[in-house]
């Protein structure tokens, strides 16, 4: 699968967001308490959502419910200026209830649907690894007893690792790496 240079670069921004409000100075996990507190500060976030959606878009998170992954597959591939109606989205994507009133405010901002959009994406990618369909279609050509080079023998195999995607994958890995290592030098234990 193609995730667009937009998703890729955003996903290690809200991945470290959500990094950083994990743990408070003594390594305990307060992510719970700080999204509530964010949350409460949802007014004053909402001013954010052009300039930084990947520090407004946790207070959503774990409030999406994936119904329709080949949909939201589709969505990662997509420019900012290519996204669809929220309202399309509704047989891929439920919320929760919680984030249902919290959606509600949201859609009364003039960027509300795209931001809603936005940050379904990326919840969904962060539970995704980046290279997933690769694997899983690996994996099921193993599980058939049939190898990639038998794929490729029988003229069956898709070639989906094109260069763009693969330099698009390196970039993306070395931006993680990068923010581990930050991480790493600000106190906190490297992520695995």
């Amino acid at each position: 699968m193609h995730i667009s240079p937009f998703f890729l670069e955003l996903r290690s921004g809200y991945e470290a967001e959500l990094d950083d409000l994990r743990y408070d100075s003594e390594g305990r996990d307060v992510l719970r308490m700080r999204l509530t507190q964010k949350r409460k500060e949802l007014g004053f976030l909402l001013q954010m959502i052009e300039l930084s959606p990947e520090m407004v878009a946790v207070v959503l998170h774990r409030g999406f419910r994936f119904r329709q992954t080949a949909a939201m597959d589709h969505l990662l591939t997509l420019e900012p200026d290519e996204f669809p109606a929220w309202d399309s989205l509704t047989d891929a994507v439920a919320l929760e209830p919680w984030a249902g009133e919290i959606a509600q405010v949201v859609l009364e901002e003039p960027m509300g649907e795209w931001f809603l959009t936005l940050s379904a994406a990326l919840e969904y990618m962060l539970a995704k690894p980046v290279g997933a369909p690769q694997r899983d279609r690996a994996e099921d050509a193993d599980a058939d007893g049939e190898s990639d080079h038998d794929e490729a023998r029988n003229g069956r195999h898709d070639d989906h690792h094109t260069e763009d995607h693969d330099e698009e994958e390196q970039e993306a890995r070395a931006r993680e790496e990068a923010g581990n290592d930050w991480m790493v030098a600000q106190g906190f234990d490297r992520k695995d």
